[in-house]
């Protein structure tokens, strides 16, 4: 990436310390995108105040309340949605086409999380035991409050949507921190909620840099949803520990692909090829390394190499991705294919050449040792290792090992045997003869095993994340055999023995 494209903070006049002025541009042109405050921890607390005012109008509308609501909002979104794909296409240097697809994937999770809060999060009844037949006991979740969203700037608008889109759904208001790179989304999505609530700040959206992000989580807000870099992830946990503020982190990287030895090999490498160089490899739900079996490997191979040499980056409309939105990724794209090639690997497609700030072509390696950063590090990049395998159990072995996957997607015929496999992987989230594909399913949540993050994502799973649990037990009428009390009578303690024996007392 040119010099002229890095975003960058204009200084406050008088030359005094932090800037005041965030500049987004364009990654492919080095054109202005916008310009934007950078708000300090004064402006923060405001704000956050701000959202603590409209909490509990937003909380009593109920479900059916806050279903219209939203909506409304999700038809507003839809009916501008050009003006929304055209600034992530800006700040982001997707193509059009791919901006699109993303915009329509955060607003499906918009409407499913409105339509299916009210089954996931709403009062229900609770069995009970003998003990306690004469009680009626329920569950439901209720909002946290105010709720910290601290977006990423790879998927500006889907990732955060599965964050802010669940909150404000279980009940909660929003305080939305865009990526520096991609504050002009963030802004728009603010404002498209003014437009339909104007004196209601459920969303609201606060602008700046690094030490922006900061005064949110220090903000005493409920709860923070983060996505981005490892990192990043660590030292979000690290500030909201001081507070006590729970955390959603939802960490960069991408996946694994398991290729048996009886896979449709066209399916398999074309789902490969996709899921590592799409989005120029910087989606979270990708593929970063493929294992196959080593009877089928050549062709794979092959497959691999040709679909990926047909790949082409640009600014047009033609072109298969856009550049690296994040010009510190080129680098470590660079020191991953190093390191990979010193180690033993070969490029079967590109190499270090590939690399044409701010685009890089599309690399593929293989025979890759498993201790290269190629593998270890966050899979950010149009770069695919493809490895052998001696058998299925090699491959979980190898997956398990490095311990950073978002989910895992495996290619086989037989499919009936393949829930035991999965079970085996430490990873929140197993595909069968696709890849990516899964972030498409609001309904399906991902996230919250090993290196790759606390809590999830989507989901009723997602609901529940921005919402704590209130059980209710009601007595409703005198128990027969009434042990709890200190004037109980030995009659029904020897009763309650004697049932306790034979309900679990037997051979069932």
């Amino acid at each position: 990436m040119a010099e002229s494209a890095q975003p960058r903070l204009a200084a406050q006049p008088g030359g005094s310390g932090r800037p005041n002025v965030l500049t987004s541009y364009d990654p492919r042109t080095g054109e202005t995108v916008g310009n934007y405050a950078v708000m300090g921890a004064g402006e923060i607390n405001r704000t956050v105040r701000g959202a603590r005012s409209a909490e509990r109008w937003w909380a009593e509308l109920g479900f059916s309340g806050r279903k219209r609501w939203l909506l409304d909002w999700k038809r507003d979104i839809t009916r501008r949605a050009g003006e929304l794909v055209e600034i992530l296409s800006e700040e982001t240097g997707k193509p059009e086409a791919d901006a699109a697809i993303e915009v329509m994937l955060a607003v499906e999770n918009l409407d499913w999380a409105a339509r299916n809060a009210a089954r996931a999060l709403g009062r229900h009844k609770l069995g009970s035991t003998w003990l306690t037949r004469n009680q009626r006991a329920s569950v439901g979740y209720l909002p946290l409050g105010v709720i910290g969203v601290l977006g990423p700037w790879n998927n500006p608008v889907f990732t955060p949507m599965g964050s802010i889109a669940y909150a404000m759904a279980a009940g909660n208001t929003v305080v939305f921190k865009p990526h520096e790179l991609t504050t002009g989304v963030g802004v728009w999505l603010a404002d498209s909620w003014t437009r339909l609530a104007p004196n209601q700040p459920v969303l609201q959206v606060v602008t700046g840099d690094h030490l922006t992000g900061t005064a949110l989580c220090r903000a005493k807000v409920d709860k923070i949803a983060y996505a981005g870099s490892d990192s990043g992830a660590r030292e979000v946990i690290a500030l909201c520990t001081q507070s006590m503020t729970p955390v959603v982190v939802e960490r960069s990287g991408k996946g694994s692909m398991v290729v048996h030895v009886d896979a449709k090999l066209d399916d398999a490498a074309e789902a490969a090829v996709f899921g590592a160089m799409a989005n120029a490899g910087q989606n979270a739900t990708g593929i970063q390394r493929a294992y196959v079996a080593e009877s089928v490997y050549d062709r794979f191979l092959e497959l691999v190499a040709a679909q990926a040499a047909k790949l082409r980056p640009g600014a047009d409309k033609r072109a298969s991705y856009g550049p690296m939105i994040l010009e510190s990724q080129v680098e470590v794209v660079r020191k991953q294919i190093r390191d990979a090639l010193a180690r033993g690997g070969r490029a079967v497609v590109g190499g270090l050449d590939s690399i044409r700030e701010p685009y890089i072509e599309p690399v593929v390696l293989a025979e890759v040792p498993e201790e290269s950063v190629a593998i270890t590090g966050e899979g950010i990049g149009p770069m695919l290792v493809v490895n052998k395998v001696t058998s299925m159990d090699d491959a979980a072995q190898r997956i398990n090992a490095v311990g950073n996957d978002v989910a895992v997607s495996v290619f086989t015929r037989d499919v009936h045997e393949i829930e035991a496999f999965a079970e085996r992987l430490r990873v929140g989230v197993v595909t069968i003869n696709s890849s990516t594909a899964y972030a498409g399913i609001p309904a399906l949540p991902y996230g919250g095993v090993g290196e790759y993050g606390q809590g999830h994502s989507h989901g009723d799973q997602g609901l529940r994340e921005f919402s704590h649990t209130l059980a209710i037990a009601r007595k409703r009428y005198q128990a027969p055999v009434n042990l709890s009390t200190f004037d109980r009578h030995p009659r029904h303690v020897r009763l309650a023995k004697t049932i306790f024996r034979i309900r679990h007392g037997r051979r069932a």
